[in-house]
């Protein structure tokens, strides 16, 4: 009697210990293996700059950001839900991780380090605990427009966090979006027309070469081209140097074992309690709203497993915490990427570039990978989606708007918060058959 019902639970045992075996045979599809390769190398490229500033940010080394995007991802795509979600360094996490450990140590000293090392274990212990208790059915919870709205204004954050890079323009750090687009604006007459022109460039060559030839994504021969075109710009019309990615470190992620004393785990709950919740969150929403654009079933119990995984992973080595990025996720979308392979993929290459080229990355500038995040912006923000639930669904306009404008104005674990909230509200005061 009891070898049927040991029988049929062992597939759903071996998914939940073993979940890329349920995507591994998709791999065997012709087309999927060179997608996901290809779409990895992209990404890989593009997390250079981004690891380096978002360790800046948390108030690291910069090798400890892109420490994030090696064993972090690669375990995140090996052991998550998400089939298309990247996991690494992410702009939110990296700010509120410098925010909560600049009143506990001093940035950059060796007891910080040693505390955000910790934390990212602490963080991982309890994603794995939320995971466990069932946690992740909270995602099925989430209302669609509150997604939409999320990653509408996920898109004017992208935007926004690449004007100064763009025009050339300096920002003070911790600037609003409003404050961005008023310093900028006001600073017209110091735009540097390098910068924008390389940005340009490359998002035509992107657009020009994807309906031409699908086999190599057109974002990496966006990156080459606009890099080779950028850079001979410059010489030829002795312009303004460019900003590049700095030259990277040529080492491996250092194991670190992560501080565990009592002494420590006091000093470090109230930051790991909110990290948790964020890294969560963000993690969360990104999943579900890449679920639902490729029609993927998301299991928001292993998702969450997934991400706990990653982040024990990052404190052990020497990682700052790691959750979904949404540039990153947006680039490996829209790169074509089909199965978790991708993040495989550019865990490895991000780990061969560190080690084999990282001098060599001070050639790539800022601008171009500013012009690839414009694009993945435009992707983001769902126009024929937003004018459906704005015409057909009258409960669901509250959430969608609070969602975007709390995206733009406050931090995203607040945005999906104040959209949940704006969601029971509605549905309860707005009946389903007003129209």
């Amino acid at each position: 009697m009891d070898t049927p019902v040991r029988a049929s639970r062992l597939p759903r045992l071996i998914s939940r210990f073993l979940p890329f075996l349920s995507w591994w045979p998709l791999l065997r599809t012709p087309g999927v293996l060179r997608a996901d390769v290809l779409a990895g190398i992209t990404g890989a490229i593009v997390v250079l700059p981004q690891g380096i500033a978002f360790a800046t940010l948390a108030g690291m080394p910069p090798q400890y950001g892109l420490y994030a995007a090696m064993l972090p991802c690669l375990i995140a795509a090996l052991f998550g839900s998400s089939r298309i979600m990247m996991t690494g360094p992410a702009n939110a996490i990296a700010l509120t991780t410098g925010a909560l450990m600049a009143p506990i140590a001093i940035a950059g000293s060796p007891d910080y380090i040693r505390l955000v090392i910790t934390l990212s274990f602490l963080v991982g212990v309890l994603q794995v605990l939320l995971g466990l208790v069932r946690a992740g059915r909270l995602i099925d919870r989430v209302p669609h427009s509150v997604i939409v709205g999320f990653t509408g204004g996920a898109a004017v954050l992208i935007v926004s966090a690449q004007l100064p890079v763009l025009t050339g323009v300096s920002l003070p750090g911790g600037s609003s979006v409003a404050q961005q687009w008023l310093g900028v604006l006001g600073a017209i007459a110091r735009w540097q027309p390098l910068p924008i022109a390389s940005a340009l460039v490359t998002i035509v060559i992107v657009r020009l070469w994807a309906p031409l030839n699908r086999r190599v994504p057109a974002m990496l021969v966006g990156v080459v081209a606009g890099t080779v075109l950028a850079q001979l710009a410059q010489h030829a019309l002795a312009l303004p140097p460019l900003s590049t990615v700095p030259a990277l470190p040529g080492a491996l992620p250092q194991l670190s074992l992560p501080d565990l004393s009592l002494e420590t785990l006091r000093r470090l709950l109230p930051a790991c309690l909110v990290m948790t919740m964020l890294a969560s969150i963000e993690a969360v929403a990104i999943s579900r709203a890449l679920a639902v654009r490729h029609g993927h079933r998301l299991d928001g119990d292993q998702e969450f497993i997934g991400q706990g995984l990653a982040n024990l992973a990052a404190g052990l080595t020497s990682a700052i915490p790691a959750s979904g990025s949404f540039n990153r996720s947006a680039v490996n979308s829209a790169a074509g990427a089909r199965t978790p392979m991708s993040g495989v993929v550019a865990s490895g290459v991000l780990l061969l570039l560190l080690v084999f080229v990282g001098p060599l990355a001070s050639w790539l500038p800022l601008a171009v990978i500013s012009g690839l995040l414009l694009l993945v912006a435009w992707g983001l923000v769902d126009r024929p989606e937003i004018a459906r639930i704005w015409r057909e669904e009258p409960r669901e306009r509250l959430p969608l708007a609070v969602t975007f404008l709390a995206t733009i104005a406050l931090s995203l674990e607040w945005a999906i918060l104040l959209g949940l909230l704006s969601a029971l509200i509605s549905r309860r005061l707005l009946p389903a058959s007003v129209r």
